[in-house]
């Protein structure tokens, strides 16, 4: 018999920690390779860790709940020596010249103390770090890029922040847990002058709330908390500002029935977001500032063109990405958009599906509502919201000049923009252009 080692992996080149959300199997458990044993919650995405062998789960090391740096020892699988040899030793997630040491059992009401390197041996002289290490070098070196977008969006420094990450990084919670902490009043003025410290600007608490009797509380997830945290930066980063447009779907509908048995075949659901997905891309090209970031006091312009979709799931929101969607045909684009959805809900998805986006597009259509006005997806600078698409009357022109009554599918768009790069006659002459788009499809989509 063999033990083999269960490690928290890294789940993207910036992530250096993760928290294990959720144990799907218990101690003594029977488990095939690569069958789901636990999942996994990092700043970027929540995904299942597979069994790296078949066995029986022999020692569970991290409880639910705890957050430890990529590469903690988790779990042990208990298996035979042949299925031991086979798997092999554990790949290392990044080279590093001193490997971290995995963290014993504890209790579960305790954390789990971040790994320490070893103390070098005394035949070996202690490394010492470069004196000539900018600031910036020590900053990237103890933090990640994450970390540093929230320092910067706060107005933080990032040295007067305790890190209780791998080899003293400063994790996301550090960052939170140094929010949460009650302002420093204001030192008066030194007798040489000097200038009074006052604290960086924070957004005003809420109110104090109790449960009151037969009410139920249920704390938040971790992908709630991230959500949360990132609409309500959005809002006091960027000046939204919203417009609304009507479309008349009519045209999409006809290519959409003609074309649906022929998708379903290739096993792609040809759905309307699909055509509003592409007709998007198609125009971003075309309004490079509706597909910017705010950078300082300058603008980036982003040349690729990556969708962000927006896929409700039980637990919270996640935004996945569709890259290069210009240059994807329409099957292209409902295929990827399926894929997605379904990797989303099954947590499936890699911290990189859900990066790089440029512009986002959310679907509150889907459940009825007519109309939605979102708030940005830091760092874009707009994004639209898809309407419910139904049947309505209109009123059409014929060819003559006489005016009818007709049945027509219709529905509105509705786009938020960020005021400080992105213009009312920007979002207009996109929206137009996108309305012009879903008007004129043809055929061969």
């Amino acid at each position: 018999m063999a033990r083999i080692d269960v490690l928290m992996p890294q789940m993207g080149e910036s992530i250096a920690e993760g928290t294990l959300s959720k144990w799907l199997k218990k101690l003594g458990d029977s488990v095939k390779r690569d069958e789901p044993i636990f999942e996994i919650s990092t700043d970027k995405v929540d995904a299942e860790i597979p069994a790296p062998t078949a066995g029986v789960l022999a020692e569970i090391l991290v409880t639910e709940g705890q957050t430890v740096p990529i590469q903690t020892l988790v779990a042990r699988i208990e298996t035979d020596a042949s299925a031991a040899a086979a798997v092999g030793p554990a790949p290392s997630a990044q080279p590093s010249a001193v490997a971290p040491t995995p963290p014993p059992a504890v209790a579960p009401s305790r954390p789990v103390a971040p790994a320490r390197p070893p103390t070098v041996p005394a035949s070996r002289p202690p490394a010492v770090a470069p004196t000539d290490e900018s600031m910036e070098e020590r900053l990237r070196r103890k933090s990640t890029p994450l970390v540093r977008r929230m320092v910067a969006e706060h107005g933080l420094d990032l040295t007067t922040i305790p890190g209780s990450g791998l080899a003293g990084r400063v994790t996301r919670n550090d960052v939170l847990a140094f929010l949460e902490q009650p302002p420093v009043p204001a030192t008066p003025a030194l007798a040489s002058g000097s200038p009074p410290a006052f604290p960086p600007a924070r957004p005003p608490a809420g109110p104090a709330v109790e449960p009151w009797d037969g009410d139920k509380v249920e704390p938040w997830s971790r992908i709630r908390k991230l959500t949360a945290d990132h609409m309500v930066m959005s809002r006091r980063v960027s000046p939204h500002v919203n417009s609304v447009i009507e479309i008349d779907y009519t045209r999409v509908a006809q290519v959409r029935a003609k074309r649906k048995a022929e998708f379903a075949e290739r096993g792609v659901n040809l759905t309307f977001l699909a055509f509003i997905a592409k007709a998007v891309a198609e125009n971003l090209r075309k309004h490079p500032v509706v597909n910017s970031a705010v950078m300082g006091e300058a603008t980036i312009l982003r040349r690729e063109i990556n969708l962000g979709i927006a896929v409700a799931l039980d637990w919270g929101l996640i935004v996945p990405v569709i890259r290069h969607a210009d240059e994807l045909s329409l099957i292209g684009v409902a295929r990827v958009i399926q894929d997605l959805a379904d990797r989303a809900r099954a947590k499936k998805l890699s911290p990189d599906e859900v990066q790089k986006g440029t512009f986002t597009i959310t679907n509150p259509g889907v459940f009825g509502t007519v109309v939605g006005l979102p708030i940005i997806n830091q760092p874009q600078s707009a994004i639209l919201a898809v309407g419910g698409i139904e049947k309505q009357p209109a009123v059409i022109t014929a060819p003559d000049g006489t005016d009818a009554i007709a049945i027509r599918t219709k529905g509105f768009l509705a786009m938020a923009f960020d005021h400080r790069v992105v213009d009312g006659a920007d979002a207009d002459r996109f929206l137009a252009d996108l309305k012009r788009s879903l008007h004129d499809v043809p055929d061969n989509s």
